[in-house]
């Protein structure tokens, strides 16, 4: 995927007031950076933040933390930020593969992938956000009873998904192959990808999944 980069795009994200810019010494001590014990939910690729900004905005009672690996596309959500008076969210310019170094354990709640690079080829199915190797990530931050959200256009890289997850070990709870005319619309909020999708009339894709290990535990608890 190639992206025009903004001159100046990285002297900016280090500048701003809403990048952590020492996220490995968040570690385990999130809560302290949120200043309360409300649960954690992460965007990984929150592309220029339309979705976890309102989301924030929904829901005072939650933290999120929006990652975005790529500055050019983050310089774009940080100056919607900057027109917002939101105090649970943070925003992070990490590569999703390392988010074992910036969480801890059980820290996050919920972990939303939102339109998703597919990476079509064969050779680069490693690369995708649903792959095995991606999944075992998530499944170290999240705590029991943690979910998974997945949204897409592209079918070809839900079908994959549809089989990569649960062969990861995680349990698919719902899905649909038409999101905006299913049961699960409800509450749902749209991206930037999504709307202009939608508007041409194409199909959303949609599954949540938890891991099947920490259900297990999660069920044993209650």
């Amino acid at each position: 995927m190639r992206l025009r980069h903004i001159p100046g795009a990285e002297e900016k994200i280090a500048e701003s007031p809403f990048v952590v810019q020492e996220p490995r010494m968040e570690k385990g001590l999130w809560g302290k950076r949120f200043r309360n014990k409300n649960p954690i939910e992460i965007e990984v690729g929150m592309g220029k933040g339309r979705f976890i900004m309102e989301l924030a905005r929904r829901h005072p009672e939650r933290n999120f933390i929006g990652i975005e690996r790529y500055s050019s596309v983050l310089l774009r959500g940080l100056e919607k930020r900057e027109q917002l008076e939101l105090s649970n969210i943070w925003f992070l310019c990490i590569d999703a593969k390392d988010l074992c170094e910036f969480f801890a354990p059980g820290e996050v709640s919920r972990i939303y992938l939102n339109f998703s690079d597919p990476w079509p080829k064969d050779r680069h199915a490693k690369r995708r956000l649903t792959s095995a190797e991606f999944m075992k990530v998530y499944e170290q931050i999240l705590k029991p009873g943690g979910s998974l959200e997945f949204k897409t256009d592209n079918r070809g890289l839900f079908e994959y998904s549809m089989e990569s997850i649960p062969s990861s070990g995680w349990r698919i709870q719902e899905f649909t192959y038409d999101l905006h005319h299913s049961a699960m619309a409800e509450g749902n909020v749209m991206t930037e990808y999504e709307e202009k999708f939608a508007e041409k009339g194409n199909p959303i894709c949609k599954l949540t999944a938890v891991p099947q290990n920490l259900l297990q535990n999660s069920e044993k608890r209650s």
